[in-house]
């Protein structure tokens, strides 16, 4: 329950996702920001933008899903880790995902990590595509998974990266 341990229920997500439309258009951001704290880091980092200005420094960000080209700037600028990426057109049947990480050693290309939800539970392994590491903010993973979890995983866990998948590789 959101309100009492900060986990986004089926209900609080509804709110925030676009539709089903514009998930099958390709990339997309998906913010989960349920707080009403003073911070816009999301607004000043999109180029496209698809997040809006606020009225108000406390206002919870709201997004134009149709102007949102999936960059991922926005993930990397979100000081609470609360914005991810969500491509379902990148193949048959897996989704990217763009999830910010903050731990070390960073997942490289080609590693099998395990996949987090929101309570913090392994859902199943995902393929790192790429690791963009950035300077000054935060870095964003970008991971490969089967679709039917890309809504589900939040976080890839910390020293999970050690296995690589050798049919990777031979691609």
């Amino acid at each position: 329950m959101l309100g009492k341990d900060g986990v986004a229920e089926k209900s609080d997500m509804e709110q925030i996702m676009p539709s089903h439309e514009r998930l099958e258009k390709g990339a997309v951001a998906i913010i989960e920001c349920f707080q009403e704290i003073p911070c816009d880091p999301c607004f000043a980092s999109c180029r496209k933008g698809a997040i809006k200005p606020f009225d108000n420094i406390n206002d919870l960000p709201k997004i134009d899903f149709d102007l949102c080209d999936g960059c991922s700037l926005c993930v990397a600028a979100c000081p609470g880790l609360a914005i991810f990426i969500v491509d379902y057109t990148y193949s048959d049947d897996n989704a990217l995902l763009k999830i910010p990480h903050e731990f070390v050693p960073l997942p490289q290309k080609d590693e099998v990590v395990k996949l987090l939800n929101r309570n913090g539970e392994i859902v199943c392994d995902g393929w790192i595509v790429r690791s963009v590491k950035f300077r000054d903010k935060t870095n964003v993973l970008w991971v490969e998974v089967p679709k039917e979890y890309a809504m589900d995983i939040r976080a890839v866990a910390p020293n999970s990266y050690i296995i690589e998948n050798p049919l990777r590789k031979q691609v």
